[in-house]
């Protein structure tokens, strides 16, 4: 049976237990502050000589019923020896509550001795909670950092790309831009072939233009992109503008070839009389003939000899039913003996256009067509404007 003791207290405790200062603390010591007070002898004590006895203040009932304290002894009661007796009785009651304070906290290291592995255990389970709580707000906050920065990313990405997008809407308007000036080169190219009289083939301005080199593609930089696109522009506009001026020479040179008197007033016709001097064929004698006349029936369509505008349409003095057109750069061609008139003044007429049907209005002979040109208010001769030929002329008799 293993060896214990007994305290004061009347507890057990473990003999290899070192026992906390309280717990050696004995009634001895307490009563040995108490003061000892001499009262007659009533009588031999067991265990007590005679003569002094000691007295402790006892609990209970005092006189007259009360509680107070109450002495064994005789004599009359002091107020000395009442505080003293008061002060002992809550001494000790301090003394009770401390030693019972030290006996449960020796209890409970004697229970912490006895049971250690449940104490470790504890210690242990509360240690890996702990760690298992750290490791789990560690975990929480690594996610938390991850998702930011996953989302920091994401919104750089989605910059970059709402970037790129509009780069390459920009891209795309500037292209559009490009190919609508090629498409409006291309048409004033083909129009100026036109107007150059140019053959087919020799210069196409919609034929891809053939390129190539040795070296291999590579990706070209976006800065590097828009200062070609912009040079290219450039040229474009140089190209259009220079085109433009172009094609309005060729316009206006076109325009007075057109406006220049450059064929019969007749079609299939031959010349009857000349310009300048003939017989007059109302009576013999000298005349001037100011202009040419060119065989045609009554009702034959008459023809503008090029484009302009009608400046005259009536009746003249000698030319009967007459049309006068203005082409311009002070050229004017009449149109005499008519049957009818088919144009009114301001018409726009065009190389070829009908103005009116021959007849033998005026003083004329006969249904034929007179034809004059005047430049700058003098009247000239036609055939230098027409181009016949003396040898193809056929000269019938006068018609007027």
């Amino acid at each position: 049976m293993p060896d214990r003791r007994v305290d004061d207290e009347n507890e057990l405790v473990a003999p290899h237990i070192r026992q906390p200062r309280m717990c050696g603390q004995t009634r001895r010591q307490v009563g040995a502050q108490q003061p000892i007070h001499r009262v007659e002898p009533q009588g031999a004590a067991q265990g007590v000589p005679g003569g002094f006895r000691e007295q402790r203040i006892q609990r209970g009932a005092g006189p007259g019923g009360g509680r107070g304290p109450r002495f064994r002894g005789h004599g009359s009661k002091t107020r000395h020896s009442v505080m003293t007796e008061t002060n002992q009785r809550y001494g000790n009651s301090l003394h009770d509550t401390r030693q019972r304070l030290a006996a449960l906290a020796c209890k409970l290291r004697f229970q912490a001795l006895r049971r250690p592995l449940a104490a470790v255990g504890a210690l242990l389970a509360v240690g890996v909670l702990l760690g298992a709580g750290a490791r789990s707000a560690v975990g929480l906050a690594e996610v938390e950092a991850l998702q930011a920065a996953d989302a920091s990313r994401q919104a750089e990405l989605d910059k970059v790309r709402r970037e790129a997008q509009h780069e390459v809407n920009a891209l795309a308007a500037r292209l559009a831009e490009l190919q609508a000036q090629a498409n409006r080169l291309n048409a004033l190219g083909a129009r100026l072939t036109q107007a150059g009289q140019l053959q087919d083939g020799e210069f196409e301005f919609d034929k891809p233009v053939g390129q190539g080199g040795a070296g291999h593609a590579s990706d070209m930089p976006p800065a590097e992109l828009r200062q070609r696109l912009a040079a290219l522009e450039s040229q474009y506009r140089d190209a259009d503008t220079q085109l433009s001026v172009l094609e309005s020479l060729l316009f206006n040179r076109e325009l007075d070839r057109n406006a220049m008197p450059s064929r019969d007033p007749i079609a299939g016709s031959y010349i009857t009389s000349g310009f300048g001097g003939r017989a007059d064929p109302f009576g013999g004698g000298h005349q001037f003939h100011k202009g040419i006349d060119f065989e045609a029936d009554v009702g034959d369509p008459v023809l503008a000899v090029a484009d302009g505008v009608v400046s005259y349409s009536g009746v003249r003095s000698g030319y009967g039913n007459v049309v006068e057109v203005d082409h311009g750069n002070g050229y004017v061609t009449r149109y005499a003996h008519n049957s009818r008139l088919t144009r009114n003044v301001g018409d726009l007429v065009r190389s070829g256009q009908e103005i009116a049907k021959a007849g033998s209005t005026g003083r004329s002979t006969g249904a034929h067509v007179h034809f004059e040109v005047w430049q700058d208010g003098v009247v000239v001769n036609p055939r230098k404007f027409l181009g016949h030929n003396d040898a193809l002329a056929r000269h019938g008799p006068a018609r007027g």
